[in-house]
């Protein structure tokens, strides 16, 4: 019983009817002056009419968002568009909207009045035998079990109140919701922005698991050696290497809060040596070749390419530790080549399958190149293909 009562706890029922009943507010008027038959045409033809304005959606998408889902903006309900039309066939979806709501409204407020007067009978003749007048449905006689019937018509009243509500929204929804091509361009939007955060949660985990990786093997080697002058490199290292976390973090705030930030300010193939001295200051040997026009790298494939390159460097000093890596940037033609290899200690299955190597995958796949991780011959391998176009 409680559950049945708990949708007239709620103002959106009431809006929703107040919705319904304003769509035949000026109809009825038109009627109660002139009750000949081409009033209705006529108020149907501007209605058509008035539907093929695109400002129309707005409108009615304001309304609906307002008195149908109780919300006044997109938040709450994106179903329902609030923009004007801009196809034919979003006119041609106001205008069928307006009609309906028209003869929807007019329908289910006349019955509902009618389950009234019908109740409203029900009590006078059991009373005293006379009927008020006005409803359709004829009640006779004077029969004090009348007065046991009057809560039904209330009853399918209220009913028709809470179904006509529901069904009017799932009409909006249908009829001024977002078009395909709306829908297309949401999607769009929406991956747009998954893959921008994916990007920026990309850059935090190898900038900064760079420079937290690099300042533990340095303070844990600067400990056991027990040397102030490597100490003193040691803590420089450390010094520099999150002087340059910070700034990969301040790039990448500033991309958070100014949108339409350029990303050319991110570090490139051309700072590699600063990844490869900070390598060798955490103590790996690092044998380094680069081949080819470095420099003639497009920003965007030398820019993911410094990151892969980060990020192997960051995993053979946190997995393998202070050991030999070979380190092979090549550019031939039309394609960048990064290859490093460092050997695996006794026991090491490697690094495993973490988020750093699903990343350096992911960096290549989205320039439509391709990243290769692994163990091969006794070493651990990074192989990465990135097209230069």
């Amino acid at each position: 019983m409680v559950r049945m009562l708990r949708p007239f706890t709620r103002a959106v029922t009431y809006t929703r009817w107040l919705h319904l009943s304003m769509a035949i507010v000026w109809p009825s008027l038109w009627l109660f002056i002139d009750e000949a038959w081409w009033t209705v045409a006529t108020a149907t033809v501007l209605l058509g009419l008035a539907g093929l304005v695109p400002a129309m959606r707005v409108v009615e998408g304001f309304q609906a968002r307002l008195l149908l889902t109780g919300h006044r903006d997109g938040g709450g309900s994106p179903e329902i568009v609030v923009a004007p039309s801009a196809t034919w066939s979003d006119r041609g979806r106001v205008v069928v909207w307006l009609q309906t709501r028209l003869f929807f409204g007019a329908l289910v407020s006349h019955l509902a009045v009618q389950l009234l007067l019908l109740g409203v009978d029900l009590v006078s003749t059991a009373i005293s035998g006379e009927r008020a007048g006005g409803a359709w449905l004829v009640v006779t006689g004077h029969h004090w079990w009348h007065a046991l019937l009057a809560p039904l018509p209330l009853v399918l009243a209220a009913a028709v109140v809470v179904g006509s509500g529901h069904l009017i929204t799932a009409l909006a929804l249908r009829l001024l919701g977002p078009s395909p091509a709306e829908r297309l361009a949401a999607l769009e939007e929406r991956t747009e922005q998954l893959l921008e955060r994916t990007r920026i949660a990309r850059e935090l985990h190898d900038s900064i698991g760079h420079a937290l990786t690099v300042a533990v093997v340095q303070a844990g080697a600067a400990r056991a050696a027990g040397d102030p002058a490597f100490t003193d490199r040691a803590l420089g290292a450390i010094e520099e290497t999150g002087r340059a976390a910070l700034e990969d973090l301040e790039r990448v705030l500033g991309v958070l809060r100014e949108s339409g930030k350029p990303v050319s300010g991110r570090p490139t193939l051309a700072d590699a040596d600063r990844l490869l001295e900070s390598a060798r200051a955490s103590g790996a040997k690092v044998d380094a070749e680069v081949t080819g026009p470095v420099e003639t790298v497009p920003g965007p494939v030398s820019r993911e390419g410094y990151r892969i390159l980060q990020e192997s460097l960051t995993n053979v000093l946190r997995h393998a530790g202070a050991v030999p890596v070979r380190v092979r940037v090549h550019v031939a033609g039309d394609t960048l080549v990064l290859a490093i290899r460092n050997p695996l200690p006794a026991g090491s299955p490697g690094p495993g399958r973490g988020s750093g190597l699903r990343g350096i995958r992911e960096r290549a796949a989205l320039l439509g190149g391709l990243a290769r991780t692994g163990p091969d011959e006794g070493d651990w391998q990074v192989h990465a293909e990135l097209p230069l176009s």
